[in-house]
């Protein structure tokens, strides 16, 4: 596991807490680190991402990473989501590492008073994570071949024009 980057809440600065691990989460988790004792949360916006098998051929995708450089990236993303909406707190985890279908992935938690300023931020995240975050995914098959890196698409680099 890398080491989280992390900043506690503290007067008016919102909490952000990232990752990149290989182990599992639990978005329930960050919910709570969220909103914990805070009594001006009136949205939290979570988004899980899964490992998709859309034809039944695959056994696993194998995340791969620079560590401190993912960290770095995913920092700056989010950073860049705090100065755009009145977040009271972010979290952003990614794994690394061999992740079978209907696994977690990726998990954004997005905490502000008011529901807007929640739901764009954790979409904001989420476009630019497809397109900029450092990390490269690779098929493991079903029959235990290698398949192809799976290669950044067209349509999550058009998303981002509307930022």
């Amino acid at each position: 596991m890398s080491a989280p980057v992390s900043q506690q809440a503290s007067g008016d600065q919102p909490l952000l807490s990232v990752r990149v691990q290989a182990e599992d989460f639990d978005p329930a988790e960050a919910g709570a680190l969220l909103t914990r004792g805070r009594r001006d949360v009136g949205a939290l916006v979570t988004f899980t991402g899964l490992c998709r098998d859309e034809q039944g051929r695959l056994a696993a995708l194998e995340l791969e990473h620079f560590p401190g450089m993912a960290e770095e990236q995913l920092t700056r993303i989010a950073e860049e989501a705090l100065a755009r909406w009145p977040l009271t707190g972010l979290v952003v985890i990614h794994r690394h590492g061999r992740i079978a279908p209907g696994a977690n992935i990726v998990l954004v938690a997005a905490a502000s008073s008011h529901r807007q300023a929640a739901f764009e931020a954790a979409d904001f995240l989420m476009d630019y994570l497809k397109s900029r975050a450092p990390f490269w995914k690779k098929e493991i098959l079903a029959d235990g071949s290698s398949g192809s890196w799976v290669a950044a698409r067209q349509t999550d680099e058009d998303r981002l024009t509307r930022w």
